[in-house]
């Protein structure tokens, strides 16, 4: 059964060609790769792919670009398999991820998401780790050595805590991620929505510890862009309130109270509070004290 990794595309060619080399770099063939390029202007991309020789690869391209969120529709809409990835156009995978997440498949058939053991990079390949990576490892994710599966309110309340997936790297049964759909204008948290949505279905999660991915987080992506002028705080309080209320119709009132608290949300803003206060920029000022403090 081969893995159907999706790369929705839009950004540096150079990370791209970085992303699809560690796909052609499994150590397990088992897999198949679309590349849907959102119209990025740079024609080098479509040269690049005519010189890959590999049946498994494909590349298309849109005739207009959607935009990030209908991009992810249109993976899903065309995943052919029984497992499917969204891979991040700069993100790597490890030799051993095919091998891991069609493990934990086998393992584990009903279950709806896989999320397997990452690391983070940053835009020169370099292993780091961030306060908020640390900050989900030691207080918020799972702390298991072995594949656990988890489900149900106490995952929903783990989650609002803090989101401790890391999204290119799940790899979803295919049947299950279409019984949900992406949720418009919230473009930076829609993979918590998402999952979300799912397991407030009913949808399991295991976790699979075994490292197998690496997912960069530097400057230049949309969700450290939309930090310094309070849009991602605003995002994220805004399905706040949704997960509330969807919580509390479920008859989750600890979820909807992990919605409502939201710690390690506040917290990050007020990390950021000193440097909005040096650099004296007003509007930062304002909004990651909304955020911290506000409702």
């Amino acid at each position: 059964m081969p893995l159907d990794i999706f790369v929705p595309y839009w950004g540096d060619p150079a990370l791209l060609k970085e992303t699809v080399a560690s796909v052609l770099a499994q150590e397990n063939p088992d897999w198949l790769l679309t590349v849907i390029d959102d119209c990025y202007p740079d024609p080098t991309v479509r040269e690049y792919f005519a010189t890959i020789d590999d049946e498994r690869v494909t590349y298309k391209r849109n005739e207009t670009n959607k935009g990030i969120t209908e991009n992810y529709r249109t993976c899903v809409s065309q995943a052919s398999e029984e497992l499917m990835v969204i891979l991040g156009c700069d993100d790597v995978l490890l030799p051993n991820y095919v091998d891991v997440v069609l493990k934990a498949h086998s393992d584990f058939p009903d279950a709806s998401v896989i999320q397997p053991g990452v690391q983070v990079i940053d835009e020169t390949g370099r292993v780091v780790r961030s306060l908020a990576d640390s900050v989900k490892r030691k207080f918020v994710g799972p702390k298991t050595s072995s594949p656990t599966v988890l489900a149900g309110e106490s995952l929903a309340v783990s989650l609002l805590g803090g989101n401790w997936l890391y999204w290119p790297s799940l790899a979803f049964r295919t049947d299950a991620i279409r019984q949900v759909t992406f949720r418009d204008g919230l473009p930076i948290v829609q993979d918590l929505a998402l999952v979300m949505d799912m397991v407030l279905q009913g949808a399991s999660l295991v976790h699979v510890p075994t490292l197998a991915f690496s997912y960069r987080r530097h400057s230049q992506s949309a969700s450290a862009a939309t930090l310094s002028d309070g849009t991602r705080f605003a995002g994220d309080r805004e399905y706040a309130r949704i997960a509330e209320g969807l919580c509390r119709d479920k008859g989750w009132n600890n979820a909807a109270l992990a919605a409502r608290i939201r710690w390690t949300s506040r917290l990050h803003a007020v990390t950021l509070m000193p440097a909005a206060v040096f650099s004296r920029d007003a509007k930062a000022i304002r909004a990651t004290a909304r955020h911290a403090f506000g409702s």
